[in-house]
């Protein structure tokens, strides 16, 4: 593990920003439109002018657990990791903490943090993950435009009340774009936000029918076709399936869920996004663990640029198959998700997007921006 030296942490800030979407925008995995894109940014300040940024993950009380970190090391990753797990039975997850602290090392010592986790593949080939349920002449139309810029996979979104209709919507897909791009299919029924019922959720017998319908379109992926804790659901879900793999564990608040879906045979993809599973360490160490149990290992990544970039680099290290790459305009474009840096990413013409070859994150904040959009209420969360 890395050294640590004489750095110490003298300050933490947490600020937020709202940045006006287009439209109302209408994710599947919330029961209210959003219209701004409201984002959390952790700053944390050390004694040789080096400044560590994360974001991502659930915004609680980072103020808090931040206070803590106030005269340590900043390089003590190990320690703040296992002080941070504690932190999180009182003060929600305080992971963007510790991607902050791995921007730091990074930047003092002049590496990208995927090199200081051992190094791997900077090129990660992208599949865009859409957010709404459309129509599927207008899917169908956003997906040519995908591809067009060089995507090679897609995700889509099944939340209708009749996934029959979102079946028609993929057969449009895979009728338009035959069998030159993957395509995944996120049910989006792993976990809720209150006051969401979800009505309309999937039982196994109607998640069973349709994976053998995704399974005759070709589909590489169903993404949390039952709740996320319905280890043994999942198992049998995914005993009945052939060429489909079963995806999850997007919003797992540690290692021991992970654990659980592999202990169950519950999953085949495994998601874990270090914004939320632990931190950058935690899921490094877990991607590993994946790939040790023959499983496929691709972080969620849908949070923002900063959180995107943080798991990129677990990604990088960790060795993927797919990065996920949020994208559903005119809502959610590489300029409003990244909005807080320099340079939003994009793909190149064949797909792929590069993991930032500066020290840290190897971001860069546009303070301009963060500046016209800054508010001053930290404590709403959405």
């Amino acid at each position: 593990m890395i050294q640590g030296g004489a750095v110490k942490v003298t300050e933490v800030k947490t600020r937020v920003f709202e940045f006006p979407l287009p439209r109302a925008f209408h994710p599947t995995w919330q029961p209210f439109p959003s219209h701004v894109a409201r984002v959390h940014v952790v700053e944390v300040h050390t004694d040789e002018g080096i400044v560590g940024v994360g974001s991502g993950g659930v915004p609680v009380r980072w103020d808090v657990a931040g206070a803590l970190l106030v005269g340590q090391d900043p390089m003590d990753i190990v320690r703040h990791v296992e002080n941070l797990r504690s932190f999180s039975f009182f003060v929600g997850r305080p992971w963007a903490l510790e991607v902050a602290l791995w921007d730091i090392v990074g930047k003092a010592l002049g590496e990208p943090i995927y090199r200081l986790l051992g190094g791997g593949e900077p090129r990660l080939l992208a599949y865009a993950s859409t957010a709404e349920l459309r129509p599927a002449a207008e899917r169908v139309d956003v997906v040519q435009e995908f591809q067009a810029l060089g995507f090679r996979a897609i995700k889509l979104r099944f939340h209708s009340a009749d996934p029959r209709e979102d079946l028609k919507v993929l057969e449009a897909v895979r009728t338009s774009v035959g069998d030159s791009m993957t395509i995944m299919v996120d049910a989006n029924w792993g976990w809720r936000i209150a006051p969401d019922q979800q009505p309309h959720r999937w039982d196994l017998r109607t998640a069973i029918w349709v994976a053998k319908e995704l399974e005759a379109m070709g589909v590489y992926w169903l993404e949390e076709p039952l709740d996320a804790f319905d280890y043994h659901g999942l198992a049998e879900l995914r005993s009945h399936l052939n060429s489909l793999r079963l995806a999850g564990g997007e919003l797992a608040r540690g290692p021991e869920e992970i654990s659980a879906y592999l202990e169950h045979n519950s999953l085949d993809v495994y998601q874990p996004d270090c914004t939320f599973v632990g931190g950058i360490w935690t899921c490094h160490r877990l991607a590993f663990m994946i790939r040790q149990a023959k499983r496929e290992f691709t972080p969620h990544t849908w949070t923002n640029g900063i959180g995107l970039v943080a798991n990129m680099h677990v990604a990088a290290a960790g060795g993927v198959t797919f990065l996920e790459f949020p994208l559903e305009p005119p809502c959610w474009t590489p300029e409003i998700r990244d909005f807080m840096l320099t340079e939003p990413l994009q793909v190149d013409q064949q797909g792929y997007v590069h993991v930032p070859q500066g020290p840290g994150l190897g971001i860069q904040l546009d303070e301009e921006k963060l500046r016209r959009y800054e508010k001053t209420d930290v404590r709403r969360l959405l």
